[in-house]
């Protein structure tokens, strides 16, 4: 049965400019849109019943290509540290907690939660090393209605014992978790996930690579993100070339869809293997800046075709408002301009691009408005913004700049109103 919905629609086909309809109609079917245009006759849908979101803003919900779920609750503690040291003192105990399911869940929903509340509809998200958390983790989305792609980390070395695991039982749970929930066309997926070169072995990456090809299931991980990471890989992988290079050679490096966070020191040959092989970049802006890692060349990666989306990287980042994202990934490259100006800085179309279609990409066809894309998408009611005297563009960069999730009205994942998801009390 078709659904017609009326508001003010903005979207991005391209990255160069949005597509923009006052009092426009969108008419879904069985979740993915039918059409778009300015009158119910264009569409075919004279007869329908017509939902009016009357002066609202309609646009597609957004995405989050890269988030740790048991780091939410260290939200905004330890930013005066580098990611190393980071990890040791502050990450790691945190995601040691995950083995209790009590406080797994009260933390898990509240991070579904949050997610929502910010109008991001779908999510790659690391987990722990704990099976039955993750699972949790899992059923906990489907719950709610949102799509995700949930990592069971894997990792064997220089991390604590309580986050350690072997390479058979990792490959044993991870079989588990894609027998569960890798069903066909489903919102909530398994995706591989070695946390990063240094925290497994070559047994171990050669394991998740061959689960990755046997499965044919995506991948995601970390890369370059931090000096001395890099050169800490460097140390551990000597026949790799490059850091992206260490990943390629055990099948874990665009063999399969793949999404690698931060690249803030890809270049060169490691840059020419991402876009060869199609892997994406999760763009993390607070993240990189509060860990002192650097500025990513994001316009670079856009220039030489490699797919890019934003992350928020909780809690690396300290925000889990992909609108915010789209600030700071402006601001970033802003930064950049300043230090060459033959790079130009990216625009609000450009970031706001990569949020939805771009990063939706990742899911299928997802974050836009054409005709057989997914309907994600938020309602979003800016009336206390002031906006009498603004254009519908003006009214949506005031949003992204100044809005937050209370002008979020409603959230639709896959063509379905989603409500708020419950959460436990303390």
């Amino acid at each position: 049965m078709k659904k017609v919905y009326k508001a003010h629609i903005l979207f991005t086909k391209e990255r160069t400019g949005f597509e923009v309809l006052e009092h426009g109609y969108i008419a879904v079917e069985d979740g993915r849109v039918v059409g778009v245009a300015g009158d119910l006759r264009s569409l075919g849908c004279e007869e329908a019943e017509v939902t009016d979101f009357g002066d609202r803003l309609l646009i597609p919900a957004m995405n989050d290509m890269h988030v740790h779920a048991p780091q939410y609750r260290n939200q905004g503690i330890a930013m005066d540290l580098e990611l190393l040291p980071w990890l040791q003192n502050y990450t790691f105990p945190e995601e040691e907690k995950y083995a209790d399911m009590t406080y797994a869940e009260r933390m898990y929903r509240r991070f579904v939660r949050d997610l929502w509340r910010f109008g991001t509809m779908r999510a790659c998200v690391f987990a722990t090393i704990h099976t039955e958390s993750t699972r949790l983790l899992m059923r906990l989305f489907q719950e709610a209605g949102m799509g995700a792609m949930v990592g069971k980390v894997a990792m064997n070395r220089n991390c604590p014992p309580e986050l350690s695991e072997t390479v058979d039982q990792m490959v044993e749970d991870n079989e588990a978790l894609i027998a569960e929930f890798n069903l066909p066309d489903a919102l909530v997926r398994p995706i591989i996930t070695p946390r990063f070169v240094p925290s497994c072995t070559p047994e171990m990456l050669r394991a998740c690579g061959d689960l990755a090809a046997k499965y044919q299931m995506p991948v995601q991980s970390h890369l370059s993100e931090n000096i001395a990471e890099i050169a800490l890989v460097q140390s551990l992988e000597k026949e790799s070339t490059s850091y992206g290079d260490a990943y390629n050679r055990y099948g874990l490096f665009g063999q399969t869809p793949t999404i690698m966070a931060h690249c803030v020191w890809t270049a060169g040959d490691e840059l020419e293997l991402m876009k060869r092989n199609g892997v994406m970049v999760a763009h993390c802006p607070t993240s990189n800046l509060n860990l002192a890692s650097g500025l990513a060349p994001i316009r670079t990666f856009i220039e030489e075709g490699v797919p890019v989306g934003l992350g928020s990287d909780i809690s690396g980042g300290h925000d889990l408002n992909i609108f915010r994202m789209m600030v700071l990934a402006i601001q970033v490259s802003k930064m950049h301009y300043q230090q060459n100006h033959d790079i130009p800085f990216l625009t609000l179309s450009e970031v706001f691009w990569l949020a939805t279609k771009s990063a939706g990409s990742f899911f299928g066809k997802v974050g836009s408005f054409e005709p057989g894309y997914e309907f994600d998408a938020l309602v979003i009611d800016d009336s206390d913004l002031n906006h009498s005297d603004y254009t519908l563009l003006q009214r949506l960069e005031r949003y992204v700049y100044l809005g937050d999730d209370r002008q979020i009205v409603h959230r639709f994942c896959r063509g379905r109103e989603i409500q708020e998801p419950i959460i436990i009390s303390n």
